[in-house]
């Protein structure tokens, strides 16, 4: 099950892992497309399902964040499904339309301080992983920006290149060609270290020490599925990260192939989740 729409990061990750696992385990790996709700229509088909590993699903950073975004939801991401596996980790980029003034975290800081309000930020959507990171910016720098969000990346971008938006942490898979291209600015990652993907472009914890953010993506399982199934999943979706093939088509779409173990994975969700947490409380965000 994914959570987006057919031809995403998260549909792409997905159609390559399961072809992977197909090959592997003998049998026919289907990738459903369930999109809306950040995710948690297709969370909760999961959730709903049997506990005997037919029925997995992508996960992506809106999952980590749902219980604290939305107030009635029938379940709960954290509770209700098993780690699988880690896929990858990769950064957003902080991006700004080439017409404004600004080359550098610290330009774009003092010139948002000198117009306070003025400055409006994208994401696809209220809750996203693209939209915390301009509130945690806010948090951390005192800026006054106005949040901009939209039915998904592709009108975000599109709005962002032609000016009517000022700035966007941007995935790289949908956006690191139009920085290559001179369309767009990148003035920094949100990762701890440099991109291999963007080396020349630093990361914003230079600037402002620890301002970190990774656009990460796996694999879950419903609650109570036997450790045996799981187990064998991660070994094989840890085997696809190790072939030199999928890791190349990983490196193609801007992120890295992670692998580790279930509970690796877990404690790893469950710190994203503490962490934008605070974000999301502080700054009020709600679907």
């Amino acid at each position: 099950m994914v959570g987006f729409a057919p031809g995403g990061p998260a549909d792409i990750l997905a159609r390559l892992i399961g072809q992977w696992l197909s090959d592997h385990l003998g049998q026919p790996f289907i990738i459903e497309n369930r999109p809306g709700a950040s995710g948690n229509i297709a969370t909760e088909a999961v959730v709903r399902a049997p506990a005997d590993g037919q029925t997995l699903l992508l996960t992506a950073p809106t999952n980590a964040v749902s219980d604290a975004i939305y107030d009635k939801l029938n379940f709960s991401f954290l509770r209700d499904t098993t780690p699988v596996a880690r896929i990858s980790n990769g950064p957003l980029v902080m991006e700004v339309n080439p017409a404004m003034p600004v080359h550098t975290v610290p330009e774009f800081i003092a010139y948002a301080k000198d117009r306070p309000g003025q400055i409006n930020f994208a994401s696809p959507g209220n809750g996203s992983p693209i939209q915390l990171c301009g509130e945690l910016l806010k948090m951390m720098t005192g800026v006054d920006m106005v949040h901009v969000p939209y039915r998904g990346n592709a009108p975000a971008l599109t709005d962002l290149i032609a000016g009517q938006v000022q700035l966007m942490f941007a995935d790289t898979p949908s956006s690191i060609e139009h920085v290559r291209a001179g369309k767009l600015r990148a003035l920094a990652v949100t990762t701890s270290t440099r991109s291999e993907f963007l080396p020349e472009v630093p990361t914003v914890s230079e600037f402002l020490p620890g301002f970190e953010a990774t656009n990460w993506y796996g694999v879950a399982a419903p609650k109570n599925t036997p450790t045996e199934i799981i187990g064998k999943l991660n070994k094989e979706i840890n085997a696809a990260l190790a072939d030199p093939k999928v890791k190349a088509r990983l490196a193609g779409l801007g992120t890295a192939a992670l692998a580790g173990s279930p509970a690796d994975f877990g404690k790893f969700v469950a710190a994203e989740a503490e962490k934008w947490s605070k974000v999301i409380r502080i700054a009020g965000v709600k679907a």
